[in-house]
């Protein structure tokens, strides 16, 4: 077997000097505070049987969907799941993708022209990014969560008739934190912007049902659209765009992500349509994340432990620990005593802002939580 090209070994040999290099590692027997699995969905043996019951009901006997959606794949549950995610978050119309990352690749590099504008934050996620470099439109990126640097932009940036996007996320993967839509709305309709929301950690833990954070707000109708991603909250697979029945229509038609690959199986809708109907109808497990997230908001404030942490009222919470060095130590060390919290290393994040990330499930107890954060103060001496 021929070896690497010479420029491949040097990246990787630079990642591995800078001890950030990406390898994979299963946890076993570990307390779960790495996984997105906030409302214990992916486990949920009632969601199991029920989605194996509606195939049955729908006399579905399939293991694949055979193609894309516009040639053989789009089988009769991509109808019913569609229409009961677009009711479910008050909008027009719902596509589904199948990932966040298909879903905003799709939708970044084929809704913005040529001359219009997207202003995203800076600390977008790769997905996002990724969809812009595709895209001819031109991008610049804002301070994070600064409405003002957004005002800046658009004076600077926007030219007649041409479109400017506005681009956040209702919650950041990387820090857990929230933007003040309302000030964010403010100067999107000042100056006649559509605002683009990622709700991928919004789903399940924000809102009456879970719905996400932006129908907690009630700021539905003043958003352009939002993507729905499946692979947190709801424990599945796939993504949804949220917006105009003419944006969904545009996608279809447009979107390359959507349209050359093949679509999900139907077993992969069977779970989506359970997951959002159980979401609906039981609400103990988002009310027990909601209770955890303040079980934990306190504890750090008791142990000293709250000038570390980035302010959160989300599932993630994240403490700086600076360098990569120092935060896989501390990871490695938390994980031998049994609590599984991951590192997030340089260049994932800038440099110096290096962090251990808490992801928070309406299955973790308060004495895990104890333990966990009791077991990083001794590690850090503090």
């Amino acid at each position: 077997m021929e070896k690497l090209p010479k420029s491949l070994q040097l990246k990787l040999q630079q990642r591995k000097e800078a001890n950030a290099l990406r390898t994979l590692t299963e946890a076993h027997g570990l307390v779960d505070f790495s996984s997105n699995d906030y409302l214990g969905f992916s486990q949920s043996d009632e969601i199991f049987q029920q989605a194996h019951q509606y195939l049955l009901s729908a006399n579905v006997v399939s293991n694949g969907a055979t193609g894309s959606r516009l040639i053989s794949g789009n089988h009769v549950l991509y109808k019913d799941t569609e229409a009961f995610i677009a009711k479910f978050h008050n909008s027009p119309s719902a596509l589904v993708f199948n990932s966040g990352y298909d879903a905003n690749v799709g939708f970044f590099s084929s809704v913005p022209q040529k001359d219009d504008v997207v202003l995203y934050d800076e600390y977008i996620h790769a997905s996002i990014r990724d969809g812009l470099r595709l895209s001819n439109a031109k991008s610049f990126k804002f301070r994070h969560n600064d409405p003002c640097h957004i005002e800046n932009l658009i004076g600077r940036h926007k030219r007649g008739e041409a479109e400017v996007y506005i681009v956040t996320e209702s919650v950041f993967s990387m820090d857990g934190d929230c933007p003040d839509f309302e000030k964010f709305l403010a100067v999107a309709e000042k100056y006649g912007c559509r605002l683009v929301i990622d709700e991928a950690h919004a789903l399940g833990v924000f809102g009456n049902k879970g719905e996400g954070l932006i129908q907690q707000l009630g700021y539905e109708d003043r958003v352009f659209a939002r993507i729905m991603t499946f692979g947190k909250g709801l424990g599945c697979h796939g993504a949804a765009v949220l917006g105009p029945n003419g944006l969904r229509e545009y996608l279809l038609n447009f979107a390359r992500s959507f349209i050359y690959t093949t679509a999900l199986p139907p077993h992969s809708l069977a779970v989506i349509y359970t997951a959002y109907q159980y979401l609906e109808k039981n609400r103990e497990a988002q009310n027990q994340l909601k209770q955890n997230i303040t079980f934990f908001a306190k504890e750090i404030n008791r142990l000293d432990l709250a000038k570390l942490f980035i302010p959160s009222d989300s599932a993630i919470h994240c403490a700086i620990v600076s360098g990569n060095d120092k935060v896989k130590n501390i990871a490695q060390s938390l994980q031998q005593a049994g609590y599984n919290v991951k590192p997030i290393l340089s260049p994932t994040i800038p440099q110096g802002q290096e962090r251990l990330r808490f992801c928070l499930h309406s299955y973790t107890t308060h004495q895990e939580i104890t333990h966990v954060l009791t077991k990083l103060r001794e590690l850090l001496h503090l």
